[in-house]
């Protein structure tokens, strides 16, 4: 089975089908099938939780307890629907847990959720790269003015790059309220900006 090893690995560029074969082997107690799944999923599961925990040690703990709680509750997941969904829902239910358990602790900046990859073009410059890192500054700055639920779908939505449907999973609400959520929590952030631009 290891020398198969290359050829599902190339599979892996099309994750839908890979995604369902996956599942149907974990659902049948693989557990390398399920190794597999976790790996496609643990960072942006890992970033969820951060956004609703806001704290790295209890983001890490939450994504891995979802991870547990997901393979236990797999024989009862309706193939039919996405698994994202269904996964985000328990990472968030963990991590708005933790969040709970734990009480405020020190705000920690969304940076790290929206952290673009090693391989992302370079800045052309120095000044450009100071323009970019002060306006980055101040658009995070304005994000951790916002109440939780405002910073929570912005952070999912536009940080993670979910989906509405996926949002309104990781948040446990429904897609016509992370809509409107959005539109009055971008609303805020935009006023919250310009009054950060006005103190800079």
């Amino acid at each position: 089975m290891r020398a198969v090893d290359g050829v599902e690995l190339a599979v892996l560029s099309a994750p839908t089908q890979t995604e369902a074969v996956l599942l149907a082997r974990a659902r049948e107690g693989d557990l390398d099938a399920y190794e597999q799944l976790v790996r496609l999923h643990q960072q942006l599961a890992f970033r969820t939780a951060l956004v609703l925990a806001r704290n790295v040690a209890d983001a890490e703990e939450a994504a891995q307890d979802a991870f547990v709680k997901a393979w236990r509750a797999l024989p009862r997941f309706d193939p039919s629907r996405p698994f994202r969904p269904w996964l985000l829902t328990i990472v968030a239910n963990e991590a708005r847990n933790r969040r709970r358990s734990a009480g405020r602790r020190e705000a920690l900046a969304l940076r790290a959720a929206a952290s673009r990859p090693a391989d992302a073009e370079r800045l052309p410059s120095p000044e450009l790269a100071l323009l970019v890192a002060e306006r980055d500054a101040a658009l995070a700055a304005a994000l951790e003015r916002l109440d939780d639920r405002d910073r929570q779908v912005i952070a999912c939505r536009y940080l993670l790059d979910l989906s509405e449907a996926e949002t309104a999973a990781a948040l446990g609400c429904r897609v016509g309220t992370v809509k409107s959520r959005l539109s009055r929590a971008l609303e805020r952030l935009r006023a919250q900006a310009a009054t950060e631009a006005l103190h800079a």
